[in-house]
This record gives C-alpha cells, structure tokens and sequence, in this order.
C-alpha cells in the first residue's frame, strides 16, 4: 500500500532543535518532490521547505531559512529536515508532501502522510 509516514515530531523548549522523518512506503521518492507543510492552531496550512527530486535544489520559507534544513537521507525512501533554533510560533503539526516538483501550492502534491506533532515551549 502506497503511504507516506513523518516521524521525529515532540515537544521541545525554545531554542531547541529536532528533526523530523519522512518514509515512503510502496514507492520510491528518487525523482519526486518532497515538501514539508505545517498547520498552526486556528491557522491554514503553509509551505515550510521542500527538496526537488530532479536537481536537490532547496527552498524554504523565509520564516525558517537559516535554521531548518531539508534533506535527503536516503535518495529512495527518506527525507528529514533538521530544525534548529525552535521558535513558539513553529509550534504546528508538520506534514511530509510527495510530489512532481516544488511548489508552495499544496493542491499539486499527490500524497501526504498524516502529520507529526512539534510543540515548542517553555
């Protein structure tokens, strides 16, 4: 069954890093797209980084860029993105996005994994 899987979300103090997972099951993410979204309470969902599968090209959203790194750990399977530097306000369930290309529109991705949990406070 084809299904994609975040992992690696928790609560943290400001200031703190983590990194967060993305697996692919039933299909390979070499050549694919791969974006990270994250949903704040009481807020829409927003494009947060994303990796190109044709050229690795990065892209990131100006409120994170210089503290989280998108990644790819193995060039089939798996991504992360290392979040150092946690802010309150990056406080939201983060969703891994497997696509054809980078975009900020999530609409053009074709799957999405169910979410994993990033708290961030004192």
């Amino acid at each position: 069954q084809v299904h994609v899987v975040e992992s690696g979300g928790g609560l943290v103090q400001p200031g703190g890093s983590l990194r967060l997972s993305c697996a692919a099951f039933g299909f390979t993410l070499d050549y694919k797209a791969i974006g990270w979204f994250r949903q704040a309470p009481g807020k829409e969902r927003e494009a947060v980084s994303c990796i190109s599968g044709t050229d690795g090209s990065t892209h990131y959203a100006d409120s994170v860029k210089g503290r989280f790194t998108i990644s790819r750990d193995n060039a089939e399977t798996a991504v992360s993105m290392q979040m150092n530097s946690l802010k309150p306000e990056d406080t939201a369930v983060y969703y891994c996005a497997v696509g054809s290309r980078c975009t900020y529109l999530d609409y053009e991705y074709d799957y999405w994994g169910q979410g994993t949990r990033v708290t961030v406070s004192s």
